[in-house]
């Protein structure tokens, strides 16, 4: 195996929390993974790293030597990769950007701000209800980007080199005739319990959401009715006509006739990240592309400006900060 620089990262990880637990936490990794990644990196290099006991994992003689190349050599290329950031943003030297995504409503912002300031590149998109179809394309090197989300607190998925930032966290709300009893007169929110007897209806997804969504009803003191897993389109047909309500992100852009309203006491939420690969040149630009979409989460959220102010009363949600 040859080294490379993932592998000298983690070991400095593990070096500086002082165990390959809180290093596998600190890198989004599940701990065998990062166990694992260790075996491999001492295999290569022919001798442990680390001396680790209950107390925790401390650097052996030969973990020190690579430890401290390894620190002369991250800021280096970590130097190298900003200057190469810094001339391609002043001469807009991009000739392309593949971004996927799954039914988000950042991604247009974020195709809109990265095309102003690089009007030459060729901007390509991509949609799936995959996440692990995204991922794998990320790997393999045809999505530079991929805009997906998450249920609640739940984590990303991990390994392969994929690095996710947050890019903000949604409430999860319902979509309803603007001609709705529940429309008026709730301070910009619903109560889930009002409406236990209607029709749900979602578009496809992956992860816990259908998990999360049950339990959230049955906390509310009911089970949920049918719900319609289809297209964005037959949602909406189905939202206008009053047949269903539809399970949404009230930072979607605004629909005449509709009104997105999150739920009272935010039971469901969804948090917004964008992913690339570590080691692609898409890396060099990561920060960029994350202020990009944390701007266009900003955008989304106060289109609505109901739940703009919504979102102002509760902790934690809105736009993550970026560094």
């Amino acid at each position: 195996m040859d080294l490379e620089l993932r592998h000298l990262k983690a070991v400095c990880a593990i070096a500086e929390a002082g165990s390959v637990t809180k290093a596998a936490s600190l890198l989004g990794l599940a701990q065998p993974a990062l166990t694992a990644q260790l075996h491999r990196i001492e295999h290569a290099l022919g001798g442990s790293l680390f001396e680790r006991d209950w107390r925790g994992a401390r650097p052996t003689a030969l973990g020190e030597v690579v430890l401290a190349r390894a620190r002369v050599l991250l800021p280096a290329v970590k130097g190298l990769q900003d200057e190469v950031t810094r001339l391609a943003c002043i001469e807009g030297s991009l000739d392309h950007c593949r971004i996927g995504a799954i039914n988000s409503p950042i991604l247009s912002g974020l195709v809109h701000r990265f095309a102003a300031d690089y009007p030459q590149a060729h901007v390509m998109t991509h949609t799936s209800w995959s996440v692990s179809e995204l991922m794998d394309m990320i790997v393999a090197g045809r999505l530079d980007y991929a805009l997906i989300g998450v249920c609640g607190t739940t984590s990303p998925p991990s390994g392969q080199g994929v690095v996710w930032r947050s890019v903000g966290l949604d409430a999860v709300g319902a979509l309803l005739p603007e001609t709705h009893p529940l429309t008026t007169g709730n301070a910009g929110e619903v109560a889930l319990p009002e409406l236990a007897l209607t029709r749900w209806a979602a578009t496809r997804g992956e992860g816990c959401f259908a998990e999360c969504f049950a339990t959230a009803c049955a906390r509310a003191g009911f089970a949920p009715h049918t719900i319609y897993e289809t297209d964005v389109v037959s949602c909406l047909d189905l939202a206008q006509a009053g047949d269903a309500v539809v399970l949404c992100k009230p930072s979607l852009l605004p629909i005449p006739g509709l009104r997105a309203l999150p739920f009272a006491g935010a039971p469901l939420r969804w948090q917004h990240l964008l992913g690339w690969h570590e080691e692609s040149p898409a890396a060099l630009l990561s920060e960029r592309m994350t202020r990009y979409a944390t701007e266009a989460f900003d955008a989304a959220v106060r289109r609505n400006r109901p739940y703009a102010a919504w979102l102002e009363r509760q902790p934690g949600f809105g736009i993550a900060s970026v560094e």
